[in-house]
């Protein structure tokens, strides 16, 4: 009698803990051009996503620009033109926070978040692919949102290195809000959740700020508040780097206006430091 080799079958090596900084620069780069093709496949995404803020800048250029006072220039249709485009910038890239919301969202209640959790992904790559996917989009639409505000009679009057710096900062803040948005995404039950969270509470911080009127025209209780706003840094920042301050303008008496570049990195670097964490742990949270 010949003895038996049968044996059980080896379970499958479990996925270490533990997985590496290239691992996982890798792994969020490949998930980050899955969510490119994507977008690529479904363009009108994009399409769609540039169609409020090209409406913004006609919008308020052509309704507004002549009945909003800027300090040191007047009711000078021109000056608010240039004077509202960094708020329009800066509202377009805050807006990118519905795409990792929808799009994390939807993948939850398809399964494939679930099948990306059975894989040896690094945890944070999932949704670190899915924010730099996101990021080249809002790349993409600035610049399109550019070329429109060139053609309304915006310009660039300090130079390329310091424009270069003002969408660098504006992509900085985008991407921060993608992150608040892949923390929204994993904490409703559907796309549709998702879209309405990651949008209502946007316009109160967009429209309490500096960002198409001066805070000097608004009430004196409300201005505090409009001028600590971080995307009011932001929007002075952006101002400031492309020279679309009126001459004779003084910024307000606020340390973020003040110093608005370094304001408007650090609430970027904090929203990021923060939403990142929190997002990351809720993803593992549902995994387990």
């Amino acid at each position: 009698m010949t003895a038996t080799t049968d044996r059980p079958a080896a379970a499958p090596a479990p996925v270490s803990g533990k997985i590496g900084v290239g691992q996982t620069v890798h792994d969020s780069l490949v998930i980050a051009k899955r969510n490119l093709l994507r977008m690529k496949r479904i363009p009108e995404v994009v399409i769609f996503g540039l169609i409020q803020p090209v409406m913004f800048v006609v919008l308020f250029s052509y309704v507004f620009g002549g009945s909003i006072n800027i300090p040191g220039a007047g009711l000078d249709p021109n000056a608010y033109r240039e004077f509202l485009m960094g708020g329009i910038f800066a509202q377009t890239v805050t807006f990118a926070v519905a795409g990792p919301s929808i799009g994390i969202a939807e993948d939850m209640s398809k399964g494939i978040v679930d099948r990306f959790r059975s894989l040896p992904v690094a945890r944070g790559a999932v949704l670190t692919g899915r924010t730099l996917a996101d990021l080249v989009q809002t790349a993409l639409i600035l610049l399109v949102l550019a070329i429109v505000a060139f053609l309304v009679g915006w310009r660039i009057h300090e130079g390329p290195l310091k424009a270069l710096a003002a969408f660098g900062v504006l992509l900085l803040l985008g991407y921060a809000f993608t992150w608040i948005g892949a923390l929204i995404g994993q904490s409703v039950r559907s796309p549709e959740a998702a879209g309405s969270a990651g949008l209502i509470w946007l316009f109160p911080l967009t429209f309490i700020s500096v960002a198409f009127v001066p805070s000097e025209n608004m009430p004196g209780w409300l201005q505090p508040v409009a001028e600590y706003n971080p995307f009011s840094a932001v929007v002075m920042a952006v101002r400031d780097l492309f020279g679309n301050l009126p001459p004779g303008y003084e910024a307000p008496d606020a340390w973020p206006l003040q110093h608005p570049v370094l304001a408007s990195v650090i609430y970027s670097v904090l929203i990021i430091a923060v939403f990142r964490t929190l997002a990351v742990r809720k993803y593992k949270s549902n995994a387990g």
